[in-house]
Order: C-alpha cells, then structure tokens, then sequence
C-alpha cells in the first residue's frame, strides 16, 4: 500500500516539473529576445542621428556671444554624444580669454549643456579713439566696436601696457561695486615723488590724486568723506600718504604733486 501511494505522488509530480521547466525555459527566450532587441535599440543609437549631438545650451555669457562659445567647444551636429568629454570641451572653452571657467554637463539622449563664468570687465582702456576692455585678469581684449559704448566701468587713459595696467585692473576689482560706479575715468600721471601716482576723475565732480599700490584700501573711504565735502565745493582729494582735500582755487592747487 505504501509503494503504490509513493508512486501517485511521483506522478501527480511529473506535470508540475514539465510546467515549471517549460517557463524556466519561456523566462530563459525572454531574457535573449530583450538582450538581442537592446543590442539592436543600442546600435540603432549609436549609427543614426539620435546618438549624436543635437540640443546645445549656453547660460551664464554676457560679454561672449553663444558662437563664440561653441566654435571653441568644437561640437557640432555629426558629433557624437559620447564622444562628446565635458572636460575636455570645459578645458577647450576655457580657452577663450573671457571664459574664467567652463561645466558642461550630458543630458541623455543627445543634449549638452554648458555653463560659463566670464572675467569681469573691470575697466576700458582708451587708446587712439577706440576702447579696449580690461578684464579682473589683466588681459586686454580687443577694441570695441563703434556700436559698442563702454558702460559700466572706469575708462583707463594714458596707460602702458604691462605691470602697472595689470596692478591698476586687480585694484579695481577690489573695489565695491557702488563706488566702481562713481569713478568716470582714471588716469596714469607718475611723478618723481610718485612712480605710481593716478588721477582720478569721479562722477561727482570731484578729482583724487591716488597711487596704484593702495588704491582700493583708501578708496573704501570715499563715499565718507565725499558727504563731508560741500557739493557746490570742487577741488582734489589727495589720497597718496595722508588723506585731505583742497579747493579749486588756482592752478597751483590744482598741480601741485609734492606738498603731501
């Protein structure tokens, strides 16, 4: 009795071994039939128009037009996606001299986005009618385009190009922006007694004799000491050593370079 019971359940087992090879193996031709469609998906990618470039964004320019950028990145439509290295473009777009820093970043399937911080433009050198953009580096670009007026900056006359235009730009920099602002133009005027001396000529009227070196520690102190000053009052203020100011009273006033 026990043997025939034995042999029921084995049978009864049979059909149920056969079902669960039959979807082992139905599992098994699935899993090859989606790796074979995922190898043709992927070489389809890959060889037609969809796996290259086709979306580009730029954000963050101001001064450096979206070309520009782009020609310097060197993608273009026949580009591959992948092919497409963010450091190797960020590097290649850093290249351009207002581009302080470049991140390009990959959105599957084929967009590309590149984000740019361009050097502030600290002032404009005047040389021969035309103006020349300084940028917080020190590097000059070039000049200006006859639509273009520079806003926004002081405007650099009678400099030379090297040190002393460079020192002059990193001083700038420093400087609040609200007082940037009240500067018109700044010019090179050294002296015996001041190899680095600078006039400057602000916005409201009133002139100040400066040197390079400590220019924005002391020009930090203008805005106080300019609403100490009577508006309908105009002379210079010597900033060089000490720190006052004199009238417009006579020429000698106005040039006197030595009595600080």
């Amino acid at each position: 009795m026990g043997d025939k019971e034995k042999v029921i359940t084995l049978e009864d087992r049979i059909p149920k071994l056969k079902e669960q090879r039959r979807q082992k193996a139905n599992r098994r031709l699935i899993f090859y039939i989606s790796i074979f469609f995922l190898l043709i998906l992927v070489i389809v990618y890959f060889v037609s128009p969809i796996g290259h470039v086709g979306k580009i964004t730029v954000n963050g320019n101001h001064y450096v037009s979206d070309k520009v950028i782009l020609n310097a990145s060197q993608l273009a439509a026949e580009t591959s996606f992948w092919d497409a290295d963010p450091a190797t473009l960020e590097h290649k777009i850093e290249q351009v001299k207002e581009i302080e820093s470049a991140k390009v970043t990959r959105h599957f399937p084929n967009k590309i986005s590149i984000q740019v911080t361009e050097y502030d433009r600290v002032a404009y050198l005047k040389k021969d009618a035309q103006f020349y953009p300084i940028l917080e580096n020190g590097e000059r670009l070039s000049a200006l385009s006859k639509q273009e007026i520079p806003t926004g900056a002081p405007i650099l006359v009678n400099w030379p190009k090297g040190e002393k235009l460079e020192a002059m730009a990193a001083q700038v920099q420093k400087l609040p922006e609200p007082i940037v602002h009240r500067i018109s133009e700044i010019y090179f005027t050294p002296t015996e007694n001041f190899p680095k001396g600078i006039t400057v000529y602000m916005n409201d009227g009133l002139e100040v004799r400066a040197r390079i070196d400590d220019f924005a520690r002391k020009m930090t102190k203008y805005p106080e000491i300019a609403s100490k000053i009577n508006p309908e009052t105009k002379g210079i203020l010597y900033m060089r050593v000490g720190t006052y100011f004199k009238e417009y009273r006579n020429e000698e006033a106005s040039s006197n370079e030595s009595k600080e």
